[in-house]
């Protein structure tokens, strides 16, 4: 085959150290146009993206030429540099080690931008442990307590 086609949806999670409440939320607008700017340059595609104070969810469309660890990595570094710069916070911001991803299919796409975009009503009936906790058992992810997040 002479070319390479792919068409790879992925949500991404992750959250501040010791999952604490410290995104700023009057400053989600310039995050989510970062992080955007982010994204495209390493030629992925942004379909949705969603920060609350403690923790963020970004859906892609995923180009394979980059490994995902890589992506993740310069995503975090490049928004703590930016959140440090800006001043938001008194301290130095920094991400909780690792993260979540989890594959979607064409079909399942609209089911979860919806659902990133209404994080705020989800959450008035789930904390973000359980909504994390729900979908690394939902996608079957096997996991160990020990090591998930640092909960505050």
């Amino acid at each position: 085959m002479a070319n390479t086609y792919t068409k790879i949806y992925l949500q991404i999670v992750f959250s501040p150290f010791k999952r604490e409440n410290v995104l700023p939320e009057i400053h989600d607008e310039e995050l989510q146009k970062y992080t955007t700017g982010i994204i495209q340059n390493k030629k992925h595609k942004l379909l949705a993206i969603k920060y609350m104070p403690d923790h963020v969810h970004i859906l892609i469309g995923y180009q394979p030429s980059q490994p995902l660890p890589d992506l993740v990595r310069d995503i975090k570094a490049n928004i703590s540099r930016f959140i440090n710069d800006q001043k938001w916070l008194p301290g130095t911001f920094r991400w909780q080690e690792g993260y979540g991803a989890f594959s979607y299919s064409h079909s399942q796409i609209d089911n979860v931008i919806k659902y990133i975009n209404n994080q705020e009503e989800h959450h008035l009936k789930s904390s973000f442990k359980d909504e994390y906790l729900n979908m690394l058992e939902k996608y079957e992810v096997q996991y160990d307590p020990e090591y998930l997040f640092e909960w505050i």
